[in-house]
């Protein structure tokens, strides 16, 4: 089985979202306890200060962050971002609305080439993370998804949720294909294959067949795992999807 290295194995702190409300720290070091080098923060101005110094403590980067450059203070976000070390902010939701027709998915894409060109003088990056309805969404039979990347410039990432695009329809790997190298990050989950958030598991527990988007990604920077939620212990998942995908279960 292939094996994916801590170079680019990353974590989505929202699945750990509660622990990380009651403690930064503690809740950043047992990500790192698990072997884990990576993280990718939520909301990471929320917990600024926290962050900047679990990050040095635990010797953890993160090299993407969840935070939306659409509608936002693009400038605020990105000068904040340049002093935690973060090289790409990925807007992670847009109003479902926007994305049913191309007038709306245009509004969406003009915002992530503004955003673009001030990351860049920043020496920094922006991308787009999806869920299910950029999928389920269908423009003159492209994916939403597909539309935005159109619209948008090459220097915007592709963050493909891997899970949410295959529960919004996609053929997951020809999707992968067709988007080429604008997609860097995948995000990495497992579960039953529908909505339900609480029936998500550790990667490799569930029937998404993630080795499939793995190699249909050949220059994958980051792959990320995440669980929006879980009748599980998120931790313990995190856990076993970092063995699992490492190659150590």
């Amino acid at each position: 089985m292939p094996t994916l290295g801590t170079d680019v194995l990353s974590v989505q702190l929202y699945t750990i979202r509660e622990a990380l409300a009651e403690d930064v720290d503690a809740s950043l070091g047992r990500i790192a306890e698990i072997g884990f080098k990576q993280v990718e923060p939520f909301a990471f101005q929320n917990f600024f200060d926290g962050l900047k110094a679990g990050l040095a403590k635990y010797d953890l980067t993160a090299p993407t962050v969840h935070t939306s450059v659409v509608d936002a203070d693009v400038d605020e976000i990105l000068g904040a971002a340049k002093e935690l070390g973060i090289q790409t902010v990925i807007t992670p939701h847009t109003d479902p609305e926007q994305w049913k027709t191309e007038e709306g998915i245009s509004g969406i894409a003009d915002q992530l080439n503004a955003a673009a060109d001030k990351a860049a003088a920043a020496g920094l990056s922006v991308g787009y993370h999806n869920h299910w309805f950029e999928l389920e969404s269908m423009i003159d039979g492209k994916h939403g998804l597909e539309v935005l990347a159109a619209k948008t410039a090459p220097e915007v990432v592709l963050e493909v949720d891997t899970y949410w695009a295959q529960v919004g329809g996609a053929d997951v790997p020809a999707l992968l294909g067709r988007l080429g190298d604008r997609v860097q990050a995948l995000h990495l989950k497992d579960g039953d294959g529908t909505r339900n958030n609480k029936n998500q598991v550790a990667v490799g527990n569930g029937v998404i067949p993630v080795w499939d988007f793995i190699n249909a990604t050949p220059n994958l920077k980051y792959g990320v795992v995440e669980l929006d939620d879980s009748d599980l212990d998120r931790f313990e998942c995190i856990a076993q999807s970092f063995a699992y995908l490492t190659g150590k279960a």
